[in-house]
């Protein structure tokens, strides 16, 4: 059985997993990507970043005011570098993985957002995610108000208003849940909800294996959250690692609710099963 990862390489990992707020969400991001691609080389990509940086800073020092700034970055990642969304994007893991959206240019709005604050920090743009229903954007403060970006679909600067009224008709976000929706988020939100996302996709595929190290981030993060402890399990019985498994559904069993009893005390048994068929 192979060994549990600690994360001594994952530098940013552990800033969170320590609650440091000194965390480099670009980096992070890469270091989520290495589990799909162990040996990854970030450089490349940062290398990338950088050059899109050098494309832009001239057109931002000349630009009439922050909402063309914003304009600026939207053309250069969605128009020139053609990076946006589409709908086949959510059936692909490679749409979380930062590295694999510069490559094809397709992505998920949270990875999409990722690279876009990427950018943006290197040409002096203060963007910051937002963690709203089923669509992640990224805002920015201006003199003249809030704005929004939507990475996903090719850039598209918002005003607060109108940001409002495409969510509440997009998604059925009430009015009065919008204020919240809108906040921003730090970097552990935004990893939760990225590792969130690949946990959903690689279960629906059955990519235990895959699933299993997601996970395995999920619980580190929130280590006294019984529902990824018991997913844990789960997916750890299905990754064929029954002997972990079989303490964590232990553990689990001693604080479930009544009614996932019988389904917990089940799959004890199975763990127990497999274990006894290796020895």
């Amino acid at each position: 059985m192979a060994a549990e990862p600690a994360y001594a390489c994952d530098s940013e990992f552990l800033k969170l997993l320590t609650r440091r707020g000194d965390v480099d969400l670009t980096i992070l991001a890469l270091e989520l990507a290495r589990d799909a691609y162990p040996g990854l080389d970030f450089r490349p990509v940062l290398d990338w970043l950088d050059c899109c940086a050098s494309q832009l800073s001239s057109s931002i020092v000349r630009s009439h005011g922050e909402p063309e700034s914003l304009q600026l970055l939207s053309e250069c990642l969605a128009e020139r570098h053609k990076i946006f969304g589409d709908d086949e994007c959510f059936e692909r893991a490679d749409s979380s993985y930062l590295h694999r959206v510069i490559e094809t240019g397709r992505g998920l709005p949270i990875t999409l957002s990722v690279l876009y604050m990427a950018v943006a920090q290197r040409v002096g743009i203060d963007l910051r995610g937002v963690s709203a229903p089923k669509h992640f954007l990224t805002r920015y403060e201006s003199v003249g108000g809030t704005l929004f970006v939507d990475a996903f679909s090719r850039g598209r600067v918002l005003s607060r208003n109108e940001c409002s009224r495409w969510l509440s008709q997009s998604v059925g976000l009430k009015r009065s849940d919008l204020r919240v929706a809108l906040k921003p988020v730090g970097p552990r939100a935004i990893v939760i909800r990225m590792l969130n996302n690949l946990k959903v996709l690689y279960a629906r595929q059955s990519n235990w294996t895959a699933a299993w190290m997601v996970q395995h981030r999920l619980t580190a993060l929130q280590p006294a959250s019984y529902q990824e402890r018991r997913d844990l399990a789960l997916i750890s019985l299905h990754a064929n690692r029954p002997g972990h498994a079989l303490d964590l559904l232990r553990s689990c069993l001693r604080n479930c609710p009544n009614d996932e009893k019988a389904s917990l005390e089940h799959h004890l048994q199975e763990a127990s099963t497999q274990i006894c068929r290796w020895n």
